[in-house]
């Protein structure tokens, strides 16, 4: 789950990190009142979505007078931005924020990731701050740092120092960088999250840091501890089919193909989508209805899929084990009908009640092509649409 900026900065704030005050905006009539209330030397108005990039599309503009954050507010609200992360589709504005600014000396670029590697939480750090962390690692290696930390032992002094200490800060700022790294540290294990980006981390020129920018991700599979993040949970960032298919408890990405694919099991899903590839078309979504799953999330799975408009044929791929066929076999008829399915269907079924499954389906009276093996469903599929 990803958050907006102003809450990350909430989060982080609570567990001690350096952040600036702001007020948001959750519609474009809460602006003028906010603002009124709301005094600062330096105004930076900033449109919230889950997507960076977005100081370069002309989501963030910065200001001295308030009567010009309060125009570019409402200019800001309800318009659509568009970022290299959004596409060209790009994500409307539904929240602004104003903070108050600061005179910057440097930025620096600071994080915090769980290395699925090495089981270690990494942080990750550099001079270079307020640009894309990938292009750094890609045209000055040496100037990203790496520091790995083993959750059983937590954070130590000599973590905080050495990331300080390259970093180049001194003094104060060294001792102010340590209480970050601990603080940001902490955020991360008290919250499970599975990223924290500070990007930039900004020394001011009164010598304090201040994170200017910050994204969080967290694990879904950690929320159920942590019902104050997730309400924080923002439905219009978010795709509404995978919305609505993390509400059935289903695994579903939508990705850019126009074969649908319905799977249970990640690794199976994933074979799915590199055999349709291989026979020359491209998966519209990825999948998994999970090992025990019922009639009624089969179908509610089969519906999100043709929802997807870019589909034109949908490849069913079930391996029984816990998930019975003739189960699977059931759901597929009782959506196919509930939505006067006008799309290829081609069924693979293998495993438990795998032949009560196939003749379910053969007696259901719908066009649905079967399929032997995975090669021959594919090839099938990519040939009926």
């Amino acid at each position: 789950m990803n958050i907006h900026e102003y809450q990350a900065k909430q989060v982080l704030n609570k567990y001690g990190v350096p952040t600036s005050h702001g007020i948001v905006a959750l519609k474009a009539g809460d602006i003028d009142n906010l603002l009124d209330n709301f005094n600062a030397d330096i105004y930076v108005v900033k449109a919230q979505i889950h997507a960076g990039g977005r100081g370069k599309a002309g989501g963030v503009k910065v200001v001295t007078n308030k009567d010009e954050a309060r125009k570019i507010a409402h200019n800001m609200m309800g318009i659509k931005l568009v970022t290299h992360q959004t596409g060209p589709s790009g994500q409307i504005v539904k929240r602004v924020y104003v903070e108050s600014g600061c005179n910057i000396s440097k930025e620096y670029y600071f994080s915090v990731v769980l290395d699925r590697a090495t089981s270690k939480i990494t942080f990750m750090a550099s001079t270079e701050g307020g640009v894309d962390i990938e292009e750094v690692a890609l045209h000055h290696p040496e100037k990203l740092i790496k520091i790995s930390v083993d959750p059983v032992m937590g954070i130590q002094p000599f973590h905080c120092r050495s990331i300080a200490f390259r970093l180049g800060f001194s003094g104060d700022q060294a001792k102010q960088m340590m209480k970050t790294a601990e603080a940001t540290y902490n955020a991360f294990i008290g919250t499970d999250a599975s990223q924290i980006e500070i990007n930039p981390l900004v020394a001011t020129t009164e010598g304090n840091l201040l994170a200017l920018d910050a994204k969080i991700n967290f694990d879904d599979n950690g929320l159920f501890r942590h019902p104050d993040i997730a309400m924080l949970r923002d439905e219009d960032e978010e795709d509404p089919l995978e919305t609505r298919a993390s509400r059935a408890d289903l695994n579903y990405v939508r990705m850019d193909g126009n074969i649908g694919c319905m799977v249970n099991g990640a690794g199976l899903a994933m074979a799915t989508m590199d055999i349709i590839k291989l026979y020359g078309a491209s998966p519209a979504n990825f999948l998994d209805v999970g090992g025990g799953a019922d009639k009624e999330r089969v179908t509610e799975a089969f519906k999100i899929i043709i929802s997807d408009k870019a589909v034109k044929g949908i490849l069913v791929n079930i391996f029984g084990g816990i998930m019975r066929c003739d189960i699977i076999a059931e759901g597929i008829i009782a959506a196919a009908k509930d939505v006067q399915l006008d799309v290829p269907l081609v069924v693979r079924l293998a495993g438990t009640n795998f032949e009560l499954g196939k003749k379910i389906l053969a007696n259901s009276g719908l066009k649905i092509i079967a399929a032997d093996d995975l090669a021959d469903a594919a090839e099938k599929i990519v040939k009926a649409i």
